[in-house]
């Protein structure tokens, strides 16, 4: 996608995102039970761009879409493509306000979990468009404030003074993309949410402590830990993901070495570490409204899958802990069984690791009873995450 000029690259996120968001709606407005499924994507965006886009015109919108049709599944289906959404165009719009959708099954988890109320407002957050958050790394935080002030851009502290939030300058017709900021080519700041760079202060991790961050890409906790005097070495498995961990550590001028590896066949030995980052893969239920195709993609089954999957990183985590050593483990996720259970099944099976806050490391309203970390976008105002900070001693 970066090979479109910034106008068409913008309004393809817009679209994709939009779609993503309001995708129950959308569907609700087409009845789409008895249309040819290779239509549905293209039905969603030509509705979307009718109902929740004014800058497109009625008939641009139509056009595209029946483009797209034609050249999709034929003659036939572009004729049904133009008919079904100039019927919707003449109807007019929906209410702007309306909400947005998720599937039915993580409503229902949610209720149970959070109640009515809160599930409201958490869905009422998923449905908005996240804000841009930036931490400083090579610059200091008052020189990059100024200089982002400077530019023009809206500057405001972030929540629990993790990071600023950036808004669209005055002039500007669109808020900004990082790339446009000055000083992103230089390193200065890293893109990151309140919640991840709180998860790197929540685990405390001694100045020239050898750390391994396991799932480190992006690479934005790996530079925070760096940055705060950690020796890291940054694994990753994924190799569509590598790319991305070596551009953040290479603008940001960080010196972290990177390892090909999964944690599970890690190649050291046992007892390596003083400590281990677990930013384990989970369902992302806390990040949704950055993401908004995970609440299509995961799935009950998904998130039992997942918890498995931990369950054995976590192990692999542990034979890699030298005693006195630190292991985070951290997750994305809003559901017990990838968080709290997870680590009460974990210390279950491992009596010589134990949970050791280190005291006003984050504000007492981000700890749980038990003293983990845990965010919650309906309360605090940031991307949902998990985090528990486990020491481990002498085998029983």
């Amino acid at each position: 996608m970066r090979a479109l000029p910034e106008r068409d690259r913008r309004l393809a996120h817009e679209l994709s995102a939009g779609v993503l968001r309001w995708r129950r709606s959308l569907d609700d407005a087409l009845d789409l039970r008895h249309t040819d499924p290779r239509l549905h994507d293209i039905l969603r965006l030509g509705v979307y761009q009718l109902r929740r886009l004014e800058r497109v015109p009625t008939h641009a919108a139509v056009s595209t879409s029946v483009e797209l049709a034609r050249e999709t599944a034929g003659e036939p289906a572009a004729r049904y493509v133009n008919q079904a959404l100039r019927k919707l165009a003449t109807a007019g719009s929906e209410e702007r306000g309306a909400v947005g959708s998720h599937p039915d099954w993580l409503l229902s988890r949610w209720r149970r979990q959070f109640g009515d109320e809160e599930t409201a407002r958490l869905v009422e957050w998923n449905d908005r468009k996240p804000s841009l958050v930036v931490q400083p790394v090579r610059t200091g935080a008052a020189t990059l404030r100024s200089s982002l002030a400077s530019a023009g851009y809206g500057v405001l502290e972030a929540p629990f003074g993790a990071g600023f939030t950036i808004s669209r300058a005055p002039t500007a017709p669109r808020s900004p993309l990082p790339r446009s900021l000055p000083g992103y080519e230089a390193g200065a700041f890293i893109v990151q949410d309140p919640a991840a760079a709180l998860v790197c202060r929540f685990a405390a991790v001694p100045p020239g402590a050898r750390l391994y961050d396991a799932c480190a890409a992006p690479g934005g906790k790996a530079v925070a830990l760096a940055q705060g005097g950690a020796r890291v070495t940054a694994g990753e498995w994924r190799r569509p993901r590598l790319g991305r961990l070596r551009e953040t550590l290479g603008r940001t001028g960080v010196a972290v070495p990177v390892v090909v590896a999964d944690l599970r066949s890690a190649p050291f030995p046992p007892g390596s570490w003083d400590a281990v980052l677990l930013d384990a893969p989970c369902s992302a239920t806390g990040t949704m409204a950055r993401h908004p195709d995970a609440r299509w993609r995961i799935t009950a089954a998904a998130i039992t899958g997942l918890a498995r999957r931990q369950a054995a990183l976590l192990e692999a985590a542990a034979g890699l802990m030298r005693a006195g050593g630190v292991l985070i483990y951290a997750t994305c996720s809003l559901e017990p069984e990838e968080n709290e259970r997870q680590v009460e099944a974990f210390l279950e099976r491992h009596p010589e690791f134990t949970r050791s806050t280190v005291s006003e490391s984050v504000p007492a309203t981000l700890l749980s009873v038990a003293g983990d970390f845990h965010s919650l976008p309906q309360r605090h105002g940031i991307d949902g995450a998990y985090a528990a900070r486990l020491v481990r001693g002498e085998k029983p």
